[in-house]
């Protein structure tokens, strides 16, 4: 099935497995949804769980926080990231702090799903890649599977989880599609995987760089490299193990982000390569991310200033080429 399909299939069955999960957002409802992942929902579950908001990102987080701190699990649906912003303070001074701030009195168990993402011609308010902003945030988890496999798992984890979850997915994902089992169990938040085995070099991505780096370990296969590929899968908590074991094994990394290159999720993980597995380095850990400017809406300069398949196969013959390893 498709990405869509599995996160629509996934909320379906959440719903009917706990009556306390109910949706909430903009045009959920009716509209079906700005991406039609809460086709049916409403015909199905009706308005007391999936609820349209007005256009108040502060007000229905809020609502939402309140709801989870009573018991119920609301699922709320943010129409891009870049509009979290709006609701930022709910987010990062309430959702994440109250079970702290109330010494375990009361959780939040609430998820947040919301796209972002290059590559549609949405304009640069509209096509950022801010989950750094969250991933920064003790209190908070924050998750972004890159097969629909991994979008149900982990969205099967979040809502069951007792913590704030911000479930990210990109927005060039949605049409993609993979085998999805009906019996797949919830995923386990903070855990990254390792989808390719290789031993000349690992390419470490998340969501649809996870997908890029896949792509490329393909292609680097026809010229006898074996690249091992890491998809984060979890960007807090980060499996700083599995990346470590990887370089190790490997002695070369590079990370392929959508982020900005600068303070980025990718220089997280490379100070965990410095910081575990930097006896083991044959060469820099090299770092592929978007160009640091606001998206342009012009969809050759959009192309231009993001991270492609092209861009990390490259990181990663020089990778090779500077430790002898190229063939």
């Amino acid at each position: 099935m498709t990405y869509r399909e599995a996160l629509r299939e996934t909320l379906r069955q959440e719903m009917q497995r706990d009556e306390d999960v109910f949706l909430i957002g903009e045009e959920i409802g009716v509209f079906e949804g700005s991406y039609k992942i809460t086709a049916g929902l409403l015909a199905e579950f009706g308005e007391k769980r999936v609820r349209d908001t007005p256009i108040a990102e502060e007000g229905f987080v809020g609502a939402a926080v309140g709801a989870a701190m009573l018991g119920l699990r609301p699922v709320v649906e943010i129409m891009t990231i870049n509009f979290s912003l709006l609701a930022l303070d709910q987010i990062v001074n309430h959702a994440a702090k109250i079970y702290g701030m109330f010494g375990g009195q009361t959780s939040v168990p609430m998820v947040i799903r919301t796209p972002g993402g290059g590559g549609q011609q949405l304009g640069a308010t509209h096509s950022q890649n801010i989950e750094l902003y969250y991933a920064f945030v003790p209190g908070l988890k924050v998750v972004a599977p890159s097969t629909p496999a991994d979008a149900r798992a982990l969205l099967r984890a979040a809502i069951e989880d007792d913590d704030p979850v911000l479930f990210l997915e990109n927005l060039a994902l949605y049409n993609t599609k993979g085998e999805v089992p009906d019996d797949l169990p919830p995923a386990e938040i903070g855990k990254a995987a390792v989808t390719r085995e290789g031993a000349d070099i690992t390419l470490i991505g998340y969501s649809r760089m996870a997908t890029i780096a896949t792509q490329v370990a393909e292609r680097l296969a026809e010229s006898g490299i074996r690249a091992e590929v890491v998809d984060l899968r979890s960007l807090r908590p980060l499996d700083r193990e599995t990346i470590v074991a990887s370089v190790r094994k490997t002695g070369c990394a590079v990370v392929a982000e959508d982020d900005w290159l600068t303070y980025g999720i990718g220089a997280e993980v490379a100070a965990t390569i410095s910081d575990g597995a930097f006896d083991y380095l044959d060469a820099p850990v090299r770092r592929v991310a978007a160009a640091e400017v606001p998206l342009p809406y012009a969809k050759s300069l959009e192309q231009a200033a993001l991270p492609s398949a092209e861009s990390l196969h490259t990181a990663a013959l020089e990778t090779l080429a500077a430790v002898g390893r190229r063939r």
